[in-house]
């Protein structure tokens, strides 16, 4: 594996010297041009398009008036493309001369059920989403902005086939949720590398705020081929944002939640472009401060309190027109805790929870291709760094102290090449090679715990992809040697995909996978249950967890006048051997504990719909439902209490969920937004403690709605000023039987994340 890095670094002054050939010293040609982008409807401009120059790293954004200018050009024959969140994309052909202005002006129109755009999660290259191999579902801020989610988690659930659960009422982990499987089955991605690291994953959906992200594109479905262990149930791809053009933008929500406990978020972000346009910085950075939420007045909460700081930047530089340099870096501060007391040091209360993480996290990337964009290169590193000062105990417990640090580093480059013919039609291959590195230590004394982890991961893949307009077909795969397992893994994929007319998209899938038995997971956080800790092992027998997974899909788009309306229906089919499972065991000391085995094989099926509609640009409607089961082939034991019942249910899993957005502009300036998601009911296990044994408890359905109403207004040029204000949670739909006290089973949590919320809101930007 060394040898192939080695290799790779001796091709990139190869490559360079192809990109390079036509462009020395980006030399001034005089080649420019000029022109605007208007609205087809309504002749409107518009502000802050992206135009580019495909095949290059040139591009820039419309101004305030909608117009736009390149200058000092590549000679030769070029497409120019221009795209935008919310509008259809275009490309003209042009041929860029010495010396020469050209004109060139753009009337599009408006997208509302964003089918248009590029997405890169499908085949790790940048692809149209129509001719996606998969179904790549993209997540815009609009959607973060519309529903008042001020981080990734709350704005997650607005997606076919997601859902994301709080599971601890003193910590407040959470997890999301792809196809009715656990979150460690999923993949969380930044930039398209994994550096969400098992540390990070327990409350990293709640730590990574809503401005820090351009857009989160979802693949549903097995993604090991593409991205390794742990991309079984899909894969969420955080597409960090990049300055385009200038501006700065200032706000700060303030939430009552149940009118009682109040969550403060102060935001802002800004970007700064040279006038060249081959360097430019983005900034981003977020303050929260939300107090403890206590629901049934027992003095413990149900909502830990959170103090979280974060700040960061993006920034890039072009060195040629077809080379560019990508730095990204974010700090995280973040204190929460939960349980009783939480005036006085935790161990001077019932129970505590505790953690204070300092993360530090960022990324570097170079990119290269040839003039004519048929070599494509990347090299990229990644690293993250987290310190934690914990604190899980009960009973006033002095011992429970902890210190954690976990240091993730990944490495990589990735060759592409297109090919006008091979074999039998034009396709593009896909080479890599990766490497990463994971080394945890998590100490609690008082325990006697003390976990030393340290993974390396030795990755290839390749694949090639035979593409038109009407077809395409990918097959390809991954070899991953964990130092957890004594041989490689090999996970296959082949993905089909036809068009018989040219708004009908038929499309299938297989794909392999695996999770490797490391020691530390997303679900080895401790908790507290019935007055004691409840600690995780590991069976010193425990095998890799493997997975098959299929799907096939049918995505209908079609426009009736001004009527636009996208359909989709997937089925999907996923078998787990050897699943990892927690059952309690047998222990001397005073601690609870849960050990993870392998279980009976299991099987998850379900369809997941999805529509949109937009009748008018200025009403837009989508939903989605998923219709699912998730089952043990035989019953498997959450409780060692002989008289518990096992289950053969996957625990947490409803077998119906879905949700609904309905966004209104009914006058230029003003805007309203309904928002809702179903969870349909499903088993949950409840812990002795409070009550007097376990009991496996099927819960009711919850109907969790929001309205938000915003108003614009315009300070002359170039300066807005939005109000906005609203309520979660409309109709109170939140969980009624908690346990209380010290003796409680903080895990005992489902439903609705918040109860009934007041929001209002206030941003000031500069464009």
């Amino acid at each position: 594996m060394k040898n192939l890095f080695t290799l790779v670094i001796l091709l990139c002054p190869a490559l360079y010297g192809w990109a390079d050939e036509e462009n020395t010293a980006k030399k001034a040609t005089d080649a420019h041009i000029t022109g605007h982008i208007i609205l087809k409807e309504t002749g409107e401009h518009l502000p802050f398009m992206t135009i580019l120059l495909k095949g290059t790293n040139i591009g820039t954004a419309t101004d305030e008036t909608g117009h736009f200018f390149l200058k000092n050009l590549p000679e030769g024959k070029y497409t120019l493309r221009v795209q935008g969140v919310g509008y259809k994309s275009a490309e003209k052909e042009i041929v860029i001369v010495k010396g020469k202005t050209q004109e060139v002006n753009f009337e599009i129109s408006e997208d509302a059920v964003l089918l248009d755009g590029a997405v890169v999660t499908a085949n790790r290259n940048e692809t149209d989403r129509r001719e996606a191999p998969v179904i790549v579902n993209v997540l815009s801020p609009k959607v973060f902005e519309n529903t008042n989610s001020v981080c990734l988690s709350q704005g997650l659930n607005f997606q076919p086939g997601l859902r994301v659960e709080n599971n601890c009422q003193n910590c407040g982990f959470q997890q999301v949720r792809i196809n009715g499987l656990d979150g460690p089955y999923s993949q969380i991605l930044i930039d398209s590398r994994p550096m969400c690291s098992s540390l990070a994953g327990v409350y990293g959906l709640e730590q990574i705020p809503a401005n820090m992200v351009e857009r989160v594109e979802i693949l549903r479905g097995g993604g090991s081929a593409l991205f390794g262990s742990n991309a079984i149930a899909g894969t969420i791809n955080i597409i960090t944002r990049e300055p385009l053009y200038n501006f700065f933008q200032v706000g700060h929500t303030l939430s009552a939640i149940d009118g009682e406990s109040f969550d403060n978020v102060t935001s802002f972000n800004g970007a700064i472009v040279n006038e060249q346009r081959d360097a430019g910085i983005y900034l981003f950075g977020m303050v929260r401060d939300r107090q403890a939420y206590d629901h049934d007045d027992d003095g413990f909460s149900e909502l830990g309190k959170i103090n979280s700081t974060t700040l960061g930047f993006k920034t890039y530089y072009k060195p040629t027109h077809f080379s560019k340099l990508t730095l990204e870096y974010h700090h995280i501060k973040e204190f929460r805790r939960g349980g009783n007391n939480l005036d006085r040091p935790p161990h001077e209360a019932d129970v505590a929870e505790q953690a204070d993480h300092n993360i530090h996290g960022g990324s570097l990337n170079y990119s290269l291709s040839s003039k004519d964009y048929k070599h494509r290169l990347n090299v990229y590193s990644s690293i993250q760094n987290i310190g934690r000062e914990s604190y899980y105990g009960a009973g006033r417990d002095t011992n429970a102290y902890g210190k954690t640090k976990d240091f993730t580093v990944v490495g990589g480059a990735q060759y592409s090449y297109d090919f006008d013919n091979f074999l039998f039609m034009p396709s593009s291959l896909t080479a890599g090679v990766e490497y990463s590195y994971n080394k945890l230590n998590d100490l609690m004394l008082g325990y006697h715990r003390e976990i030393n982890q340290e993974v390396s991961v030795y990755s290839a893949y390749l694949q090639n992809e035979w593409k038109t307009g009407r077809f395409s077909f990918l097959l390809g795969g991954r070899l991953d040697k964990n130092s957890e397992i004594d041989d490689p893994i090999f996970s296959p994929r082949l993905n089909i995909r036809y068009n018989p007319i040219p708004d009908l998209s038929l499309r299938a899938s297989y794909s392999e996978g695996f999770r490797a038995p490391q020691t530390y997971d997303e679900d080895l956080h401790v908790a507290a249950v019935g007055g004691e800790v409840t600690l995780i092992q590991v069976a010193k027998d425990l095998k890799t967890e493997r997975s098959r997974s299929y799907s096939a899909s049918v995505d209908y788009y079609t426009t009736w006048g001004p009527v636009q309306i996208n359909l989709l229906l997937e089925g999907f089919y996923t078998s787990l051997h050897n699943p990892f499972v927690l059952e309690e065991i047998e222990s001397d000391d005073e601690n609870k504990i849960l050990e993870r085995r392998n279980g009976s094989d299991a099987v998850v099926k379900g369809f997941n719909l999805e529509g949109k509609i937009a009748p008018h640009k200025s009403v837009q409607l989508q939903f989605g439902a998923t219709l699912q089961s998730s089952k043990y082939d035989k019953p498997v034991a959450w409780s060692k209490d002989p008289e518990v019942e096992a289950c053969r249910k996957l625990l947490r899993s409803p077998d119906q969920y879905g949700y609904a957005t309905l966004n209104l502009l009914p006058f230029k300036s003003f805007s309203a937004a309904l928002s809702g998601t179903y969870t349909g009911p499903m088993y949950v296990g409840h812990s002795a403690g409070y009550i007097e044994k376990d009991v496996l408890k099927k819960t009711d359905s919850f109907f969790d709605a929001t309205i938000k109403l915003a108003y614009d207004i315009k300070i002359g040029k170039g300066y807005t000023l939005q109000f906005n204000m609203g309520l979660q949670n409309v109709f109170d739909s939140y969980q009624d039987d908690f346990d209380k006290g010290e003796f409680r089973d903080s895990g005992y949590i489902y439903g609705p994340g918040l109860p009934r919320t007041y929001f209002a809101g206030l941003k000031f930007g500069i464009f």
